[in-house]
């Protein structure tokens, strides 16, 4: 396993819809293991695939980062088929150092999604869950967390979010 670089905001693969997985073989196992160390090291509760660089619709999520064995799930190729009620939270994201925002999200989805093995599954998150759901998934449609926001607010957070990347 290998903790890879994450890259940040300004690099052109988290710009972009990521490319559907097809192949759930070994090299995907291998890409699946080195996300999840690398979502423990950073520490994130999430990590998509083109935050390391790689153009897949693939994402982890773990909200105990790694505490509760149970709890680790492996998104490829989702997509959200229900959204229901409203939060509002602050978030912040690997890729994007020293800014967060209070931004608002659904307070229930449901996503269906294939698993490690491309194995058809349905997941339904509340509060967190669902937060870390949109906000992975949103990576792997080319977006930030950051264009949830409006106007001036998403202006502003985006000309700090850039200035941050390059200080880092």
């Amino acid at each position: 396993m290998t903790i890879r670089p994450i890259v940040t905001i300004g690099d052109p693969v988290l710009s972009a819809p990521c490319k559907p997985v097809t192949d759930f073989g070994p090299e995907l196992q291998a890409l699946i293991r080195d996300m999840k160390e690398t979502m423990y090291a950073a520490p994130g509760v999430g990590l998509a695939a083109n935050q390391i660089g790689v153009d897949l619709a693939l994402a982890v999520i773990d909200l105990s980062v790694g505490e509760e064995p149970g709890r680790f799930f492996v998104i490829a190729n989702p997509r959200i088929t229900a959204a229901e009620g409203e939060q509002s939270e602050e978030e912040a994201c690997l890729s994007v150092p020293g800014v967060s925002e209070e931004v608002t999200r659904p307070l229930r989805v449901r996503v269906a999604a294939q698993d490690e093995r491309g194995v058809e599954r349905e997941i339904e998150g509340e509060g967190l869950m669902a937060r870390a759901l949109c906000h992975e998934i949103g990576h792997l449609n080319g977006r930030f967390y950051l264009d949830e926001l409006k106007g001036l607010k998403k202006n502003l957070a985006y000309r700090k979010a850039r200035k941050a990347a390059k200080e880092e």
